[in-house]
């Protein structure tokens, strides 16, 4: 299973969303994805929806409390005062993932979109 999770500021430019998933998932040679995945607060934010649409992804979303209680190398203070969870991307990911998975990709930023890529080790690609 490979989750891309990701985080945007509202009003985030579809294109910014796309370079920074395509870069992240390059860099983990990853071709196939099961899932994209967020906080529930970003249910109905277009770039994200429409990343979805547009790769064919499945997308979920997790409460604030769910995503909290995951541990992550990169939390954001910033990000816990406004979402309520020091993590979206990379808590969303491994929760996505499922039992077992590892971030393959740490929390890549761009100037209004995160994202971060997790899988479990049988979804890992060869390099």
């Amino acid at each position: 299973m490979i989750a891309v999770g990701v985080g945007a500021s509202r009003g985030c430019p579809l294109g910014e969303l796309e370079d920074l998933v395509t870069a992240a998932l390059a860099e983990a040679h990853v071709e196939h994805v099961d899932v994209l995945a967020s906080a529930d607060v970003k249910a109905d934010e277009g770039a994200i929806l429409a990343l979805a649409a547009a790769r064919g992804w499945r997308f979920v979303t997790f409460p604030a409390a769910a995503l909290a209680a995951v541990p992550v190398p990169t939390p954001s203070a910033t990000v816990a005062a406004h979402v309520g969870t020091p993590s979206v991307a990379e808590a969303a990911a491994l929760l996505a993932a499922g039992d077992g998975s590892e971030l393959m990709i740490l929390k890549r930023r761009s100037a209004h979109a995160t994202c971060a890529v997790a899988g479990t080790e049988d979804a890992w690609p060869v390099a």
